[in-house]
């Protein structure tokens, strides 16, 4: 099977490396797939999970909001953050998501538009990891 090179980067460095079969991504208009000889694309994403197969094995990883880019046969993910579902420490998650819901109720609460968009954020984040987690098969 033909495949693609998938590169993520973070602020903290490149995670990812690889030529893969299929890439499936969060896109903020949807998610989307990508397969190799792919037509040059441009898309935002969002935080959310990101997976890619390889040798029939498919690894899930949660990323935060960035941009991706497919050209030339490689497609190029610059997000804020990146984490592999089997590196995520679940009782985190659960804890940051927890924490992010009270703060949410309480923007809502007091009506506090800056805290309530970074709780929206910090929920999504937590919700992402844990999705990226059980994919792994870890939660």
């Amino acid at each position: 099977m033909a495949q693609i090179h998938l590169e993520v980067v973070t602020p903290a460095g490149q995670v990812v490396s690889d030529d893969v079969d299929i890439v499936t991504a969060p896109g903020t208009s949807g998610e989307f797939g990508v397969l190799a000889h792919h037509a040059n694309f441009l898309s935002t994403i969002k935080t959310g999970v990101l997976s890619f197969k390889k040798d029939r094995q498919i690894k899930y990883m949660m990323v935060s909001k960035g941009f991706a880019e497919v050209s030339d046969n490689t497609i190029t993910f610059l997000v804020e953050s990146a984490e592999y579902g089997y590196d995520i420490d679940v009782d985190r998650a659960i804890r940051a998501r927890e924490r992010a819901e009270r703060r949410l109720t309480q923007a809502l609460a007091h009506d506090e538009a800056m805290n309530r968009t970074l709780a929206e954020a910090a929920l999504q984040r937590a919700v992402a990891r844990l999705a990226a987690a059980q994919c792994s098969g870890k939660a």
